[in-house]
């Protein structure tokens, strides 16, 4: 029975040096991490985008720690989680530790009394104490597959019980997929799914000196084993029968089970199952699911450690117990930190507004898993301590917005995101303050607040409506229709709520279904508040409407922006997403319309590859909005106005319109 057990495979003393290591969320000048400031609290173990788990005995004091990477901006790392020994099997790790880069692909395998680390076709050498800086190769990638990969999992194990140590190499197959606006008229997807593979290559050499023939199928029933994208295989003995059991994750949300009917020398999988739980089949809160199997609890049977997208972690436990031939596991339970950097899953998309009426700036947010959560500012003034997040409810469900099979146009894929992106204002002027959100799906949707201003009540979500003169528009590649005259645009833009007339209604500033930046006016007509259709009268130097947004199906949208008085001179500017928050100053009015300068970015910190989200606070009280932005980490990033960028005046200033020839 092969198990790995903190028991079983205790590595030598090590003391931690780490040169130059940083906690999670302490970034070196500029646009810093939130920190919640408030001692004893806990949350949920976090690291940014994707969160690949190696469980180990990192620190050698004889429990297992947590090494979590993830390889995309802007806290790109592979970071230390250590177990303070306290807890059990749900202990509270302290704050990560940066150790190094991050990485996409990467797996910890335990094999020979060792961790050992891999990415595609390398591994790291003495990680321990150089970090992961330093690897070797060990098999020409471009031999495993040659169709279209997003994922590339290799890990070692002893697949074929010689005691020589084999290489397995899962791969996510998106060549039939295609990725992007498939789906007809009746919302039914065209292109074909994802796949995803599993390879072993024996291992005819030493483990010493490995040689690995040829590239072999992992089969399942007579074909095979293929699982939906992403499949992270892990191969353990789950039904305690002396062989190797499989168990892949996928790029949504489940797990399979492969059992090994043959022997441990000679492996048989039958066709898999879904894993389950107690309550149903196992599912995770969000997708690109990352398992590894090891002894987490040490009660002798083999557990699941599982990444997902938003980088939380969590515990799934063998319950020892097995149904119909697949073994049981208890419901997910994500691991818990000591609170360092306040972060709301991944895409964060945070306003500042006055949520609970006790007169300071609370953080109300959207993020990919379709939630909206509310951090609550206890106080502390200019850097406020904060209250773990909670999700808000309307109807008295938790608000969760998700694309499900067709709504999202990159595909069924992304079935559990949702990305919401939200205002918070008045707008049914009541006096009390309603959400409004865009998502995933491109409709612009309305909370509405019925409860007091000490007490918010949300309502469920109802279609905000435009008063247009025809058929409601909507992006071309959009396969559904509008229902009425609901708004519906393009995808993952901010709904801002805003009074930019100054006649006292909230008006609303977005991309249209074109892209450009819009205004919809607001009215009063026959004793009832009314939306116009929108007019682009945000114009750049040279009189031209300013289309944010180009680009088409999947590629659109994704804009970002608030609407906020940057320079204090009077004129609502528009701050949008780029690298950090690109500053468009309003600089004058021609005609009735309005001319927006792109001035450039107010921090010097890349905080994008993919997008952020402005929003100004004041938390010091200083009349001087400052800068907060959700990142693709899904931490907040906050950058006092005094340390933004100053600007020349010629940089700032519109230059006369050019005269076309």
């Amino acid at each position: 029975m092969l198990i790995f057990s903190i028991k079983k495979f205790r590595p030598s003393l090590l003391t931690l040096v780490c040169t130059g290591a940083v906690a999670l969320g302490q970034a070196d000048t500029g646009l810093q991490q939130l920190r919640y400031g408030n001692p004893g609290l806990t949350v949920d173990l976090a690291v940014g985008l994707w969160a690949w788990p190696m469980p180990m005995d990192y620190d050698g004091d004889g429990d297992l720690d947590l090494l979590v990477s993830c390889p995309d901006l802007p806290s790109n790392g592979t970071y230390f989680f250590e177990n303070p020994g306290e807890g059990g099997a749900m202990p509270v790790f302290m704050p990560g530790v940066h150790l190094g880069k991050g990485y996409r692909s990467i797996r910890a395998s335990h094999v020979g009394g060792m961790d050992r680390i891999l990415i595609p076709a390398r591994e790291f050498v003495g990680f321990r104490k150089k970090g992961f800086t330093d690897s070797v190769s060990i098999f020409p990638r471009e031999n495993i597959h040659t169709n279209v990969i997003r994922n590339n999992q290799w890990s070692l194990l002893d697949y074929d019980g010689d005691d020589r140590i084999d290489l397995v190499v899962g791969v996510g197959d998106w060549t039939e997929y295609g990725w992007d606006n498939a789906y007809n008229a009746r919302g039914e997807w065209q292109n074909g799914p994802l796949h995803g593979y599993v390879y072993w290559l024996r291992n005819t050499g030493s483990n010493a000196r490995p040689v690995y023939g040829p590239k072999q199928f992992v089969e399942a029933g007579g074909s095979p084993v293929d699982v939906y994208g992403l499949p992270t295989p892990c191969f353990a003995d789950f039904d305690a029968d002396g062989d190797l059991d499989l168990v892949c994750g996928e790029f949504l949300d489940g797990l399979t089970y492969f059992e090994n009917a043959g022997s441990r020398k000679h492996p048989h999988y039958l066709v898999g199952q879904r894993l389950r739980h107690d309550g149903g089949e196992l599912k995770m809160d969000l997708q690109m699911i990352l398992p590894a199997a090891i002894d987490w609890d040490d009660d002798g049977d083999v557990d699941l450690i599982i990444g997902q997208e938003d980088g939380r972690v969590a515990f799934v436990e063998h319950t020892g117990r097995m149904a119909n031939g697949v073994p049981v596991f208890a419901a997910p339970r994500f691991f818990q930190q000591q609170a360092a950097s306040v972060k709301f899953g991944a895409l964060s998309t945070p306003v500042a507004v006055d949520w609970d009426g006790d007169g300071d700036d609370d953080i109300v947010s959207g993020n990919t898993a379709g939630y909206i959560g509310f951090f609550e500012n206890l106080g502390g003034g200019a850097r406020p301590r904060w209250a773990a997040g909670r999700r808000l409810k309307a109807d008295g469900k938790v608000i969760r917005i998700q694309a499900g099979e067709n709504g999202s146009i990159q595909g069924p894929c992304e079935a559990k995101w949702g990305y919401t992106t939200l205002s918070v204002a008045d707008w049914d002027h009541d006096g009390l303050p309603d959400i409004l959100v865009n998502s995933i799906w491109g409709e612009v949707l309305w909370y509405r607040n019925t409860g007091s201003r000490t007490q918010p009540r949300l309502t469920a979500a109802r279609p905000v409506e435009v008063a247009w003169p025809g058929e409601p528009p909507k992006p071309e590649w959009c396969w559904w229709n509008p229902r009425g005259d609901q708004l519906v645009t393009q995808w993952r833009t901010t709904p801002v709520a805003v009074d930019f007339t100054g006649d006292r209604l909230v008006d609303l500033v977005m991309l249209d279904h074109e892209g450009y930046l819009a205004l919809f006016e607001r009215r009063r007509a026959g004793g009832k508040l009314e939306l116009l259709p929108p007019r682009r009268i945000f114009l750049d130097e040279d009189n031209r409407p300013i289309q944010l947004n180009p680009r088409t199906a999947g590629k659109s949208g994704r804009r970002k922006i608030t609407v906020a008085d940057w320079d204090g001179d009077g004129r609502l500017d528009v701050l949008v997403d780029s690298v950090n928050a690109d500053w468009w100053r309003n600089c004058e009015t021609r005609d009735g319309n309005i001319v927006l300068k792109r001035v450039g970015p107010l921090g010097q910190r890349q905080l994008a590859s993919h997008s952020t989200s402005p929003c100004v606070v004041d938390w010091d009280a200083n009349g001087k909005p400052d800068l907060l932005l959700g990142a693709e980490d899904g931490f907040f990033y906050h950058l006092p106005h005094e340390e933004a960028i100053a600007y020349p005046a010629e940089a700032r200033t519109a230059s006369p319109a050019r005269k076309s020839e």
